[in-house]
């Protein structure tokens, strides 16, 4: 399977998820997979000390900041064809909800990143499955409406991705949901209390499941 992955970011606060996002490019290694590591080039909300939880005085750039994580190997999400990919993943960390959309501060009513959204909808057009980890599945709820996801058992969250017209279903670790109808993949993570082995089993349980779902399975 060759997978786009989209970063958010570099660091819970206000990027991508790191545990999350590295586990995700693992399991797809360790599965026989490829990847190809994605971020909007934007710029980020703001720009969280991480060990205070304070706001900085600071200005950072989504893509430059994802590209931490990618090793410098990244790619602005403007770039992103569906039909060059057999799936498109989606780490979490509050960089989804600051910088790919709005929903950190507006809730359901939030609005969701112009390129974001463009590939989201052209992944699903195209017919190919869409993975989504920790609070990433109300991005892809406030896109395409209705999906059936899990955040894990957040009653907060969960009520809010049925006002944007998805279901949701209550999950543990190692656990999924499976949309088949939409091809939509979804695992809680770091939205339950989770040890980072519990991560590399969430991640790796969405990969292997979009393996499946693609025909890409080893």
């Amino acid at each position: 399977m060759k997978a786009a992955v989209v970063l958010a970011g570099c660091g819970v606060m206000d990027g991508a998820e790191i545990h999350e996002a590295v586990m995700t490019l693992y399991a797809i290694d360790k599965n026989g997979g490829s990847y190809q590591i994605f971020a909007p080039n934007v710029a980020q909300h703001h720009v969280i000390n991480h060990i205070t939880g304070e706001v900085m005085k600071e200005s950072r750039n989504v893509l430059i900041e994802a590209a931490r994580i990618a090793r410098g190997k990244i790619k602005a999400l403007t770039e992103y064809r569906a039909e060059e990919f057999d799936a498109l993943i989606f780490p979490g960390g509050f960089g989804v909800a600051k910088n790919l959309c709005t929903y950190a501060f507006d809730g359901p009513e939030c609005h969701v990143d112009r390129v974001v959204e463009q590939a989201i909808r052209a992944t699903h057009r195209a017919g190919k499955p869409i993975g989504a980890l920790c609070i990433s599945p109300v991005l892809i709820a406030k896109v395409l409406g209705d999906v059936t996801v899990t955040i894990g058992s957040d009653s907060g969250t969960a009520a809010d991705i049925g006002k944007l017209g998805g279901n949701h279903e209550n999950r543990q670790h190692g656990e999924v949901t499976v949309d088949r109808k939409n091809l939509i993949v979804t695992a809680p993570c770091y939205m339950l209390n989770a040890s980072i082995s519990e991560i590399a089993d969430d991640a790796e349980a969405v990969v292997i499941t979009l393996m499946k779902l693609s025909g890409k399975e080893q």
